[in-house]
């Protein structure tokens, strides 16, 4: 299946999504660290905006002042462990459906784990 450039970006944002729960998910089991999938926010001035859109595009501090709350401050606690962070909404959001099947998410983990161990055997 081929896509287009943008719904290959999608694509590739969902599955950090989906990986981001498992891991939480996992992880949580074993009292490791909270992971929390943000969504740092749209149209940020990177290189990928101005190219793609045409656009300038918003300060691109923007998303890295939320990642580094989210790393830093008490609001991200052990009770966001695995949730989704929209920063165009400023809030915590319902994922897409498919981060909530554990049946896509463990396919998804397979796949990852086969391609890494294909990168790793050569």
């Amino acid at each position: 299946m081929r896509f287009s450039d943008f719904d290959a970006y999608a694509q590739s944002k969902l599955a950090i999504t989906q990986w981001s729960a498992y891991l939480a998910q996992q992880l949580k089991s074993k009292g490791g660290p909270v992971v929390i999938a943000i969504n740092p926010a749209s149209m940020l001035g990177t290189k990928m905006v101005k190219e793609g859109f045409g656009v300038a595009g918003n300060d691109i501090s923007i998303g890295s002042d939320i990642i580094v709350r989210a790393a830093l401050s008490d609001e991200f606690g052990s009770n966001a462990n695995g949730k989704y962070y929209d920063n165009d909404s400023g809030r915590f959001r319902e994922p897409h459906r498919d981060v909530k099947d554990a049946r896509k998410n463990e396919q998804l983990i397979r796949v990852m784990d086969d391609v890494i161990a294909s990168c790793s055997s050569n």
